[in-house]
């Protein structure tokens, strides 16, 4: 009976919503505030571009940094529909100047919970940094996103990715001043169709705070790239400065940008942090990002995604599932095992180009299966081994060199002819390949060369 009455109650809840919910009509930032804050509305603002500035203009700005109070926009109401389609809001990155905020102060905040947003772009412009705030972030649970765009600019330095450092690492040689695209902490967050286009050193999309339950579909993530020996180059600024140190040592044990390599100009497309639980990416890609998705320590279900020119592809922790993915190693790695208990299916686009890359993909951890393919049946030029026993480059550098490190009962399928090399510390191991093993210095492991 108790049930029953919950039932019932619930119903009427949400039918008392649905009459008392009204269909407004806005044209100005300060009504799309205003509604922000508001519960049960179907919200529908007329397209066009809306300077951020006409609403916030440095006065204003100014009073809020002294109130702190260092968000532009707070979406804290529940329930409702923005339908943005066609709306462009211009942020000039001075706001975070006048401002003055603390670090890792993010601008368009949702706190509200069952809210869908259908359509905003979002455009970063002018001169102005942050000190490692994010665009926009899902705070509160159940929200979903269809079809945002984010165009991200507003970092320090811009143009060298983290050859020099990420922030308050002992070793960074240039201090940062971060600027990110989508960050998620809320539980039940759906993301459709969204797109993060950076120009920022920073990341694209990326999960904080341990969410539950968070989707992702047909979402990209794009940066810009540039090469280390036009970073060498350079005759001043920053890198010049500090005489192109860099936070991590290269392959001679020198901390110096080495030419021959390409480096992303943001940090990663897709990035998770710490444990989140059922984390699921479908059909996404990520472009010219530093990590197409670095999902470590992390459970992910990653499916149909794929990566182009990143510096490394995808970087898996326990329990990750990646079901018919595709990626290249043109520029660096396509993908390290860093976990146990993963089951990978990955094709290995041929793409290639002149910059130097070590290796395929490196695999330590135990009980994982993973399933390497050629992409149209096509084999690289260029034969990249596939390390078996071995970690990642320190920070994930592909200047840097790699160690050795225990693999145990892992099965490897490899179909791309690539060359395989298993060190010392792998055992119990079954490979299947079709390429050539070019050293086998483990311990009970069985090799079908085909």
């Amino acid at each position: 009976m108790k049930i029953i009455l919950k039932v019932m109650v619930l119903i009427m809840l949400f039918f008392s919503n649905v009459i008392n919910a009204k269909d407004i009509k806005i044209n100005s930032l300060k009504e799309l505030a205003k509604y922000a804050a508001e519960s049960g509305n179907t919200i529908t603002m007329k397209p066009g571009v809306y300077k951020l500035t006409d609403y916030l203009t440095k006065d204003i700005t100014k009073a809020r940094s002294i109130r702190k109070e260092y968000q532009y926009i707070t979406f804290s109401g529940s329930n409702n529909v923005f339908n943005l389609d066609g709306v462009e809001i211009e942020l000039d990155t001075e706001i975070r100047t006048w401002l003055k905020p603390p670090i890792h102060s993010d601008e368009v905040l949702v706190t509200g919970l069952h809210n869908t947003f259908i359509g905003l772009t979002i455009r970063c412009v002018g001169n102005g940094t942050s000190p490692g705030g994010t665009v926009l972030q899902v705070a509160g649970k159940s929200n979903v996103l269809r079809d945002i765009t984010l165009h991200v600019a507003g970092s320090y330095p811009y143009g060298y990715g983290d050859l020099f450092g990420k922030g308050k690492q002992k070793e960074t040689t240039v201090k940062h001043r971060k600027h990110s695209g989508l960050l998620v902490t809320g539980d039940e967050t759906k993301l459709y169709g969204c797109k993060v286009l950076s120009r920022s050193f920073g990341h694209c999309f990326f999960i904080q705070q341990h969410p539950k339950n968070v989707y992702f579909e047909n979402c990209y993530a794009e940066g810009e790239v540039r090469s280390t020996d036009e970073v060498l180059a350079e005759t001043s600024g920053p890198a010049f400065d500090v005489n192109f140190k860099t936070w991590t040592q290269n392959r001679d044990g020198e901390y110096v940008v080495t030419p021959g390599y390409m480096k992303s100009l943001c940090e990663d497309g897709f990035r998770t942090y710490g444990t989140c639980e059922n984390i699921t990416f479908k059909n996404c890609t990520a472009k010219n990002t530093r990590g197409g998705f670095e999902l470590r320590f992390n459970k992910a279900h990653v499916e149909n995604c794929t990566t182009i020119g990143t510096e490394r592809a995808y970087w898996i922790g326990d329990n990750t599932t990646m079901i018919n993915c595709k990626g290249d190693a043109n520029y660096g790695p396509l993908l390290f095992v860093e976990g146990s208990n993963v089951n990978v299916e990955l094709m290995v686009d041929s793409a290639e180009s002149d910059r130097k890359v070590h290796s395929l993909i490196t695999v330590l951890g135990t009980d994982n299966k993973v399933v390497l393919k050629a992409a149209d049946g096509k084999k690289r030029t260029q034969e990249l081994p596939i390390l078996v026993g071995y970690t990642p480059p320190m920070h994930g550098e592909s200047m840097s060199p790699y160690s050795q490190a225990e693999v145990n009962k892992l099965h490897l399928i490899n179909q791309t002819a690539m060359p395989v090399s298993i060190g010392e510390m792998a055992s119990n191991c079954t490979i299947e390949t079709n390429g050539k093993v070019i050293e086998n210095k483990g311990q009970n492991n069985q090799i079908l060369e085909k």
